[in-house]
């Protein structure tokens, strides 16, 4: 949870703001936002979300794959891949910065969030991002200042949804790099200067900008470099919030999903089968999107009768979470699946009718 100093110094912000974002504005120019390592682009920014935060944050991602042919499994890699990246760069782009935890648990630094959002609806938001970069860079906020890489985290997915792939990248790479060269650092560090949960927020920042920039390369069909940083932001959210958190089931199942695409469905089967065991222990709030995962995968390895239990057993629970989204996709991973299975009766028909 952020800490309750962060909310009135985040509150003071959204006055300041107000009054200034329209010079900001027009004092940032293209080329000083070109993730360049420029002043313009490292500027001390997190309006959204303080470091402390990242210790409960990674949003609980609702990536679903049940409806999405894998390659080899009916279709060509290029169409399936297509289909691919039609929804998953849009549904997971959309939620990335969110925080775990019910609606319903409101704190006072969310609603002061909420108000800088219906700030960002009514002006652009890679405006008023560069803006706000640009007026907390004269603070003198370090440009290696979780804050500030943060910041940029947002606008390099600002750019990915608007297809400005150079900039989006360029932007990737900068939190990454700097994330990773600043833990670095910290290790020279002697343990009284830095606390654990400062180390730990720079690690969960780095996890979160290679889960960000892992659902940009899937989305563009780029699922090496994907599973790449998937396993890594894995690897972090294994070590610094444990088996069970939600957000550790969350990446073991987008990781499943690409493995999926790239038709290694065996690995992706073993990621998720321990997702659902997890799941199923810790009680996850989302259980019947990783059943509906499985399935999926289940489906593509051709072995329909297990799938169709799994994704019965999806739609029942999303059925009773009153879960309208979730329900509509299983019910098309359900069709797809009677599809296959019509289709492999008449392909073993034909074959029987041959050999006649």
């Amino acid at each position: 949870m952020a800490l309750n100093s962060y909310c009135r110094q985040i509150s003071a912000q959204i006055s300041r703001m107000k009054h200034c974002v329209s010079d900001c504005a027009r004092n940032v120019s293209v080329s000083s936002l070109s993730f360049a390592r420029i002043k313009a682009l490292q500027q001390p920014t997190s309006l959204f979300m303080p470091s402390s935060r990242f210790q409960s944050s990674w949003h609980r991602r609702r990536s679903w794959h049940c409806g999405v042919n894998a390659p080899g499994v009916g279709g060509n890699r290029h169409t399936n891949a297509a289909a691919f990246s039609k929804w998953s760069f849009a549904a997971w782009g959309a939620i990335a910065f969110s925080l775990f935890g019910s609606s319903d648990e409101r704190t006072e630094e969310q609603k002061l969030e909420d108000e800088l959002i219906l700030l960002l609806k009514k002006a652009k938001a890679e405006k008023l991002f560069k803006a706000a970069m640009s007026f907390m860079l004269s603070g003198g906020t370090p440009q290696d200042d979780n804050a500030v890489i943060e910041m940029s985290l947002k606008l390099a997915s600002i750019y990915a949804s608007q297809n400005k792939n150079e900039l989006a990248e360029h932007g990737f790479q900068f939190c990454t790099e700097s994330l990773e060269t600043k833990i670095e650092k910290d290790k020279d560090l002697p343990p009284e200067s830095l606390s654990d949960e400062k180390r730990k927020d720079t690690r969960l920042l780095l996890g979160l900008s290679l889960d960000a920039r892992a659902r940009y390369l899937a989305a563009n069909r780029r699922f090496t470099g994907a599973c790449r940083d998937y396993r890594n932001a894995l690897q972090i959210c294994l070590e610094e919030q444990g088996e069970t958190h939600p957000q550790t089931l969350v990446l073991m199942s987008d990781l499943a999903t690409v493995l999926d695409l790239q038709g290694k469905h065996d690995e992706a089967l073993a990621h998720l089968k321990r997702a659902v065991e997890l799941g199923r222990a810790a009680g996850h709030p989302d259980q019947h999107v990783l059943l509906g995962n499985m399935a999926g995968i289940l489906m593509h390895k051709g072995e329909f009768e297990e799938s169709g239990k799994l994704y019965q057993e999806a739609l029942a629970l999303a059925q009773a979470a009153g879960d309208g989204e979730a329900v509509e996709q299983l019910q098309e991973g359900l069709k797809e699946l009677a599809n296959r299975k019509d289709g492999q009766t008449k392909s073993n028909t034909e074959e029987q009718e041959l050999k006649k």
